[in-house]
């Protein structure tokens, strides 16, 4: 699997474009905005973009799901349901964050815990990892070692876990429970900043290193 990272929003989360090398298709994942760097991105790749994936319901991560969908005619996957209420209330979250083009949306499927979502012939398994929210999903591609986590896992830190439905517990016990068992030579992009790699973090990431006790 292929990928490319696109900052956006004046948050500069990561956007990440994922495509099948021989098929040439591809999905979006966590378009929050700035969707005309999303499509530049898409064009200079030469891809066909066949679904939206969101980890969350933050309006940096999703704001720009439901005009991307329409622009490009796709389905929108994910998150879990959990995270419907935030969603729901995008119109709040983009009046407090700054984001005026973040728009609400109902996903054309719900994920969960266990499902795989298809780019062409890529199969990516789906994490249920709650925690920054109650309803955060992370995508795994096994066979290119490659896991887009989301606002679970940082560079050197983890996700807030200060926002509606929070639990530090359950992120970190998501962290070390599900993210960890993927294997340390695991890459992962994460919602914000530089790459890194699971070794690394249980090494030195103070939050959730093997070290840390709780």
């Amino acid at each position: 699997m292929r990928y490319r990272i696109v900052p956006v929003t004046r948050f500069r989360q990561n956007c990440s474009l994922l495509w099948c090398p021989d098929s040439l298709r591809a999905a979006v994942v966590d378009p929050g905005g700035d969707l005309e760097l999303i499509q530049a991105a898409i064009a200079e790749e030469g891809v066909a973009v066949e679904k939206i994936l969101v980890t969350h319901g933050h309006a940096d991560h999703s704001g720009g799901a439901a005009e991307l969908s329409e622009c490009l005619g796709v389905p929108i996957e994910g998150p879990h349901p959990d995270d419907g209420f935030l969603i729901d209330g995008m119109a709040k979250q983009a009046a407090r964050t700054g984001l005026t083009g973040a728009r609400g949306f109902t996903p054309d499927r719900w994920l969960d815990e266990g499902e795989t979502v298809e780019i062409g012939p890529l199969i990516l398994s789906v994490l249920h990892c709650p925690g920054h929210t109650p309803g955060h999903i992370v995508f795994h591609h096994p066979a290119s070692k490659l896991a887009v986590v989301g606002d679970v896992l940082f560079r050197g830190s983890i996700g807030r876990c200060d926002g509606p439905k929070g639990d530090h517990m359950q992120l970190v016990n998501a962290i070390r429970g599900k993210l960890w068992p993927l294997g340390n030579d695991t890459e992962f992009i994460p919602g914000h900043g530089d790459m890194s790699t699971f070794a690394w973090e249980r090494a030195a990431n103070a939050y959730v290193c093997d070290f840390v006790e709780y």
